[in-house]
């Protein structure tokens, strides 16, 4: 089915009308709001954060029931849990999961019971080398409980007899995920995946669901080329669920990109997908340049987030992973200062920006063909070349120079900024006011093969 057109902009028209700031703030709140809810692989913090972006996007929730065969793998029982303490031996809470979900390691089983310290030390996680924070830790596919705590507190923490609490349960329920699809104007699609399994921590990732969430807003208010489709799924079981349900999708997926850790100052940095050199490669790479700030490229190993799943050798899709500062490279990573307090509404829009950016190529990444190859058309007679010199109209000009050029049915608009070192947008208006001039002419053979 094809999309609706009436009254849809291009996507560049958007990229150049856009409040970015205001969007910035927008993405924030957003985070805010998901901020407290204790997400897992499985469980109500992932139905209750699905809901929460309902308001925004019309996502479709899929339950995949527990111990489904996923490849080599099986959905886990479902988690969820409602409370979880420390008291010390005068009653007093001294680690309350009320107060920060992180207290509690990750999927632990339910457990009601006196010990003492000597018993309870070997179930306490802490972060010596940052000793006021927490750390954030899981037990996903083996049964056992603990409580992560400051090391400050721990060393606080005196001989004694300590009552142990966690009203948690594990048992057969389901795996939930989003997906939102939207039309375009062909069947090719373009994939965008973020996770949605850890608990109150904002760069990883809740940066990442907000980011995806606005740019699926967006795109549902354009008229795109592509099909684009939008999964939000919790980490490694949930790509892999997705991939093992969606196999007749996947020869459609012609582009892709995981979206992580994107609320940071850190400068940006762009994991290449297993392939190396494909199209959405290259496109972040223009989009990155583009913008003259120093930024960092990685080729692509097996590990990581979601992109690793995608580019497993049985599927090798061409999907790399965006982020700014990368996991583990700051020492938030994974601990409770990665809080609202480490991410900031500007990084957020700038990193929307980014992403609009690539998006913008892929969908403008045409093959056109002079209509006029024999020796370089007039174009001071058609209003093409200015009269008045200065940097920025030399640009212009010699970006119109060199798509006229370059435009011989052999390449794209990213081949010619790649060749010529001038930004993407720049070589798409002069490609667009030569069209205009009914100096380039559509390549309906390429451009029909996206």
């Amino acid at each position: 089915m094809k999309p609706e057109k009436h009254n849809k902009p291009d996507i560049s028209n958007i990229i150049s009308t856009m409040n970015y700031g205001e969007t910035g703030k927008q993405m924030y709140r957003l985070i805010e709001e998901l901020y407290p809810l204790c997400r897992s692989i499985t469980g109500n913090g992932v139905r209750d954060t699905l809901r929460i972006l309902k308001n925004h996007i019309p996502l479709t929730v899929h339950e995949i029931p527990s111990g489904s065969q996923v490849f080599d793998w099986t959905v886990p029982k479902e988690w969820n849990i409602r409370d979880a303490y420390i008291k010390n031996s005068k009653g007093k809470k001294i680690v309350d999961f009320k107060n920060s979900n992180l207290h509690v390691l990750n999927y632990s089983i339910p457990i009601q019971a006196s010990m003492s310290f000597s018993e309870l030390k070997s179930h306490l996680f802490t972060l010596p080398d940052y000793p006021d924070w927490i750390p954030y830790r899981t037990s996903y596919y083996q049964e056992s409980w603990g409580f992560c705590m400051s090391h400050k507190q721990l060393k606080s923490l005196k001989e004694g007899t300590y009552e142990v609490f966690i009203d948690s349960s594990l048992q057969n329920g389901h795996l939930t995920y989003g997906e939102y699809l939207i039309p375009g104007e062909r069947p090719e699609e373009v994939l965008i995946s973020c996770h949605v399994c850890h608990p109150s921590l904002c760069n990883d990732n809740l940066s990442g669901i907000s980011v995806v969430t606005f740019l699926a807003k967006l795109l549902a208010s354009v008229a795109p080329r592509y099909t684009y489709r939008f999964l939000f799924i919790p980490g490694t079981i949930g790509s892999i669920t997705w991939l093992a349900l969606n196999e007749a999708v996947v020869p459609r997926i012609k582009h892709g990109l995981v979206a992580a850790c994107l609320g940071d100052s850190g400068k940006f940095t762009y994991k290449k997908s297993r392939i190396g050199n494909t199209e959405i490669d290259r496109a972040v790479l223009c989009a990155l340049r583009d913008f003259k700030d120093d930024f960092e490229v990685l080729d692509f190993v097996p590990y990581g987030y979601d992109e690793r799943q995608y580019c497993s050798p049985g599927f090798n899709l061409p999907i790399g992973c965006l982020m700014r500062t990368p996991y583990a490279r700051y020492p938030e990573y994974h601990t409770s200062a990665d809080n609202l307090d480490f991410v900031r509404p500007l990084y957020l829009s700038d990193s929307f920006s980014r992403c609009l950016s690539v998006l913008n190529i892929l969908e403008n990444n045409k093959t056109y063909l002079n209509t006029n190859p024999n020796c370089e058309p007039q174009l001071g007679r058609r209003g093409l070349y200015e009269s008045v010199g200065g940097r920025n109209n030399r640009v212009e000009q010699m970006a119109l120079l060199w798509v006229l050029n370059l435009s011989d049915g052999h390449y794209t608009l990213l081949d010619i900024a790649e060749k010529s070192g001038i930004e993407f947008p720049t070589i798409q208006r002069a490609s667009r006011r030569l069209l205009n001039s009914d100096l380039l002419k559509d390549h309906p053979e390429k451009n029909s093969r996206i």
